[in-house]
């Protein structure tokens, strides 16, 4: 399947994202989204509100109203949403649908990238895990993600989907928590919606070239394998800003940007949030 950064198709293939969906309205709250494990609820409440998933306070409303909320790769059947303010309060039970996720096999790579055993090389992935939690827990009072995404690749082919069982070098790994975009070495990525540069970290090891945008309320983007960041840790973005170039750095075997997603601790398919 081959996209452009709008997402019309370029080639031949199913666009992957599951069909929008609506949750009837509740006085004082309001949610549409992808309600499927890897998917997201968009909703619009009462300004600042405290919002719950299954009973737990995890985000607040913006001052417009608007929060966002994720399923993960594992999400259970249903979920129940509740705004509460000032004595008021609304919610809503959402069915989740049950992804497909299919097994794909990745040979070739080095094998430092995939049981790395020199204890110097595992100091330094530990020095890294630190760097990337600190840019995930980048919390900006936004709600870029209001309006959408777009595609942060003007053309491309898909070749991994989302929550793929891995299987590298005949050995089964976690699941693939990104989409690989396949397009030439040294294509620009463009900022997908407005957002603030939380990190941006060149010659990781597993990752590469690797950015992470906070678009608010701990909805945090990243782009993998780069081989050239243009922008820096703190730096605000508009959306379409060029922010590096498509590379092979890290765990890869040719050109591509693995473009991820996490909601707070939950992992989520960036493509499902493409023209929301």
């Amino acid at each position: 399947m081959i996209l452009n950064r709008r997402g019309v198709v370029l080639g031949s293939g199913a666009l992957i994202a599951a069909g929008a969906a609506h949750a009837r309205d509740d006085e004082g709250l309001s949610l549409t989204g992808r309600f499927v494990q890897g998917g997201h609820a968009l909703g619009r409440t009462w300004p600042r509100a405290l919002v719950f998933i299954d009973g737990e306070s995890l985000t607040a409303a913006s001052a417009d109203g608007w929060f966002i909320i994720g399923f993960d790769r594992d999400a259970a059947g249903s979920v129940q949403i509740e705004a509460r303010l000032d004595g008021r309060t609304a919610r809503r039970t959402l069915d989740i649908a049950r992804g497909q996720f299919p097994s794909t096999s990745v040979n070739g790579l080095p094998p430092s990238t995939v049981e790395p055993s020199d204890p110097e090389l595992l100091a330094r992935i530990q020095q890294e895990i630190v760097l990337k939690t600190e840019g995930f827990a980048s919390r900006i009072d936004a709600d870029h993600f209001r309006d959408g995404f777009d595609w942060p690749l003007e053309g491309f082919r898909v070749t991994s989907r989302w929550g793929s069982q891995r299987v590298l070098n005949g050995t089964p790994a976690r699941p693939h928590y990104g989409i690989d975009l396949a397009a030439p070495q040294g294509t620009v990525i463009r900022a997908p919606a407005a957002g603030r540069v939380a990190l941006a970290q060149p010659g990781l090891h597993f990752e590469g070239g690797l950015i992470l945008i906070d678009h608010g309320q701990g909805l945090i983007t990243a782009y993998l394998h780069q081989s050239r960041l243009d922008v820096a840790a703190g730096q605000d973005l508009r959306r379409g800003d060029p922010i590096g170039r498509v590379g092979m750095t890290g765990r890869a075997t040719g050109p591509h940007l693995c473009w991820r997603m996490k909601w707070r601790d939950r992992n989520l398919d960036p493509s499902l949030l493409v023209k929301t």
